[in-house]
């Protein structure tokens, strides 16, 4: 079965609570449990993880090798605007990379316009809340 890694960065752990007007009000244990559902319906294995250290995000990238990963999606928080580590370990392994934001970025404050992984990502999905992470997940079974 083909398995794809969900990674979620800094503050993503406070979904549901954090600013719901920006971010929504489920839960990122609401977003998992739809992607566990959907990736069954189209036949993935999806392992749902989130930390608030960077080091945590560039080891998991690390162990998304081609081999063991079909495809990684990316919500790096706000270290999509600041981690040029975080870009590197991107860069440097061959799984495909779906980057995804709930919000616009491009809509909000101009120091989230610029995004550090986005050139070194597959692709991008932003602004559509949760069905964000359920746009990349099907992106992602038809890489």
């Amino acid at each position: 079965m083909r398995k794809v890694l969900v990674l979620n960065g800094p503050n993503l752990n406070l979904l549901g609570t954090r600013e719901p007007a920006i971010y929504g009000s489920q839960t990122l244990d609401d977003i998992a449990g739809e992607l566990l559902g959907r990736a069954g319906e189209l036949g993935l294995e999806v392992d749902v993880r989130q930390s608030n250290h960077e080091g945590h995000l560039i080891d998991w990238l690390h162990e998304a090798q081609a081999d063991k990963v079909h495809a990684v999606i990316l919500n790096a928080g706000g270290f999509t605007h600041t981690s040029v580590a975080l870009r590197d370990a991107v860069a440097a392994i061959t799984t495909p990379v779906i980057e995804v934001h709930l919000s616009n970025p491009q809509a909000r404050e101009s120091f989230r316009h610029r995004s550090l992984i986005s050139g070194v990502c597959t692709g991008s999905i932003s602004g559509f809340g949760a069905l964000s992470y359920r746009l990349a997940l099907d992106a992602a079974a038809r890489l």
